[in-house]
């Protein structure tokens, strides 16, 4: 699959280049979602089998066992600053095909605007502070289905983007993510391809003459419209379910992203393809209680002294719950890696409603 899929990403990448393509573009769902695929560093494009596979790789919708799911996730960043939620509901339409709708929402509210604090005449008056809300927002539309290939499940999702800056700026944007899974004797393969046609967003400034008269005055660049590009990227993932004893089982997952705009600092670097590989861990018993490990955003980074560069990873843990169809997750991760930043409690909280021990399963 990855032999199939990178020659074509990487002509992609070689065209986005000359259309100007922001790299770090549309961030915020690259956070991902879900306290258990937070827990596990990301690493679960291959295992997600819930909801939350609207956004990691939609083929995993196929493995709900419930008619209807319900999802929601809360973490804050920042030591609170940014706040990054999640809703997610998804419907089995029969035995082998589910559809999902999702919404996250990253933003950061009450940033207090001085603009006016300081008076033509020099004054200084604190009443004339207001504040707004910068935000990125999320739609996702997904749809899985298994084939008729045993153990083969295919999925897309469509998301819509609305991000705004207060009363300053808006940009609204499309994109598509293309997901496969294939499962045979507790080994899963799996590749997610994002943004399969590009996500363009289109930015429109509506700044008053206040603003422009402040940012020209402090040395700042006007923004004008435009036009900002997320290029196509890979995420292809292999899972091993072990079975051990006295009910005890244990999940093992490695997932590499590939990126193709242009060289980055992964851990495989190149100006055509760059690796980024997360590994992933989860223990359970009896299917009721999770322990989550996970390694992820392993990068090279300049030394503060000498040219050598350093190895900088992000460590992640989590733990989990589930009885009767109700589950809940918890994880501790960072934004970057094991850096001064403090690190962040993620929750997530599941309910099954109406499960269908009958729904076919890829791997039966």
């Amino acid at each position: 699959m990855i032999r199939l899929l990178a020659p074509f990403f990487i002509l992609l990448g070689f065209s986005a280049q000359a259309q100007l393509v922001r790299k770090y573009s549309n961030e915020f769902l690259n956070l991902g979602v879900g306290a258990r695929a937070l827990g596990m560093s990301g690493s679960v494009v291959a295992s997600v089998d819930d909801n939350t596979s609207i956004f990691w790789n939609p083929a995993g919708l196929t493995e709900i066992r419930s008619n209807y799911q319900v999802s929601a996730m809360h973490a804050e960043y920042f030591a609170g600053i940014a706040k990054f939620d999640e809703l997610a509901a998804s419907y089995r339409i029969d035995n082998k095909s589910v559809i999902g709708l999702g919404f996250v929402r990253f933003g950061i509210d009450d940033i207090p605007n001085t603009i006016d604090l300081v008076d033509q005449n020099g004054n200084v008056n604190y009443d004339r502070i207001t504040s707004f809300s910068t935000a990125d927002h999320a739609l996702l539309l997904s749809y899985g289905t298994q084939t008729k290939v045993k153990g083969l499940s295919i999925g897309a999702s469509a998301k819509i983007i609305y991000r705004n800056l207060g009363q300053f700026a808006q940009a609204w944007g499309f994109g598509l993510d293309l997901g496969a899974r294939y499962e045979k004797d507790n080994w899963i393969y799996a590749a997610t391809a994002r943004d399969i046609t590009y996500t363009y967003n289109s930015w429109t400034y509506d700044l008053d003459e206040r603003t422009i008269e402040v940012l020209g005055a402090t040395g700042n660049e006007i923004p004008s419209n435009g036009l900002e590009i997320t290029a196509p990227s890979l995420q292809v993932g292999v899972a091993r379910k072990i079975d051990l004893k006295k009910r005890f089982g244990l999940l093992a997952e490695l997932n590499l992203k590939n990126y193709f705009d242009g060289q980055r600092s992964t851990l495989i670097s190149s100006k055509s393809i760059n690796i980024d590989p997360n590994l992933g861990l989860e223990a359970n018993y009896a299917g009721l209680v999770f322990l989550r490990l996970g390694v992820g955003n392993i990068q090279r980074q300049k030394a503060e002294i000498g040219n050598f560069s350093e190895l900088t990873y992000q460590p992640n843990i989590g733990v989990g719950l589930k009885y009767r169809g109700i589950q809940l997750d918890y994880a501790l991760s960072d934004i970057g890696d094991q850096s001064v930043a403090l690190f962040s409690n993620v929750f997530s909280l599941k309910f099954d409603i109406n499960q269908n021990k009958g729904a076919s399963k890829s791997n039966s």
